[in-house]
């Protein structure tokens, strides 16, 4: 029997953009870059920033005839329609909660098939990571029908998350929250949610400072531990809390957290700890964060404003 899964996800909905200038609205709004889409991507992963540069959504691209569909959390979809609008001004796009259209569903695991653009359906590699599998959005209708085509097991949803942390990959609402989290922050810059050399969006000069002058000091990172965890538990380096645990799964989870303070741990040989009980943090993610403060320029190595 084949290892791959699959499993509806009814957190998840879709928002159609439907005109001839859709993909110019969207380019002037989200993070990534629509001329991806049109060089041949199957989706992009994005996010919408207020001007302050905090994700207030998080969701998929993927190009329909006439437009674009959006998978995005269903929670969500009401307030980002209500977004779409207040910017949509003269652009000749209409915008629309198309949920009741479709059922997102998440294909995984080794030698996942899915039946690809078949009527009324959607299908793409999730952009962030290959090992995540693909999406599929389809008719309601279609949905037993399109889960038989493919060859993944019937799963829960539950297990297409843990195959998620497993992989170490952020959702937005599960491990960071909307309106109070940067895309470096959220890892947009590591799964392929964000653009550094497309023309400018909502929230772009704050995202291109970071990525030029910051170092990042907080990110969410993968967890592990001997016991299982429990989200939304405070991460301590003795008393002080240095993070939060976002999605679970057993003993393994996902974290936003300060790596600087997890460095200095590491460091100093002292324990970070989840209720009372000691964690490893992902030492690939302490790494990176030491090389980048190596490759810091110095101050008096920045240029100088005139």
């Amino acid at each position: 029997m084949s290892a791959a899964k699959i499993a509806r996800l009814p957190d998840r909905g879709v928002v159609s953009l439907i005109g001839p200038d859709a993909s110019q609205f969207l380019q002037g709004l989200i993070t990534n870059d629509m001329a991806t889409l049109e060089n041949g991507a199957a989706a992009i992963h994005a996010g919408l920033l207020s001007p302050q540069g905090k994700i207030l959504f998080e969701f998929f691209v993927a190009q329909i005839p006439g437009g674009f569909v959006l998978e995005i959390t269903q929670e969500k979809i009401a307030d980002f329609v209500k977004r779409l609008t207040m910017y949509k001004l003269r652009a000749d796009v209409t915008i629309r909660d198309a949920s009741n259209n479709f059922q997102v569903l998440a294909l995984w695991g080794p030698d996942a098939n899915s039946p690809g653009e078949t009527a009324n359906t959607v299908s793409f590699g999730d952009p962030r990571l290959p090992a995540l599998g693909r999406r599929i959005l389809a008719e309601a209708r279609f949905v037993s029908d399109i889960a038989s085509a493919t060859n993944g097991v019937d799963s829960e949803p539950e297990d297409y998350h843990t195959h998620r942390i497993e992989l170490g990959v952020p959702e937005g609402g599960k491990d960071f929250l909307f309106g109070d989290t940067v895309p470096h922050e959220a890892d947009f810059d590591l799964f392929h949610g964000v653009s550094f050399t497309k023309g400018c969006y909502v929230g772009q000069e704050v995202v291109a400072r970071m990525q030029n002058k910051s170092i990042i000091r907080k990110r969410v990172v993968s967890i592990a531990a001997a016991a299982p965890l429990a989200s939304g538990a405070d991460i301590l380096l003795g008393d002080v809390v240095i993070g939060r645990m976002g999605s679970v799964a057993g003993a393994r989870g996902l974290a936003l957290m300060r790596l600087d303070r997890a460095a200095e741990a590491v460091d100093k040989g002292i324990a970070l700890t989840v209720n009372d009980q000691p964690i490893a943090v992902n030492a690939h993610a302490i790494d990176h964060y030491r090389a980048s403060v190596l490759a810091r320029p110095a101050v008096a190595d920045l240029p100088r404003r005139e």
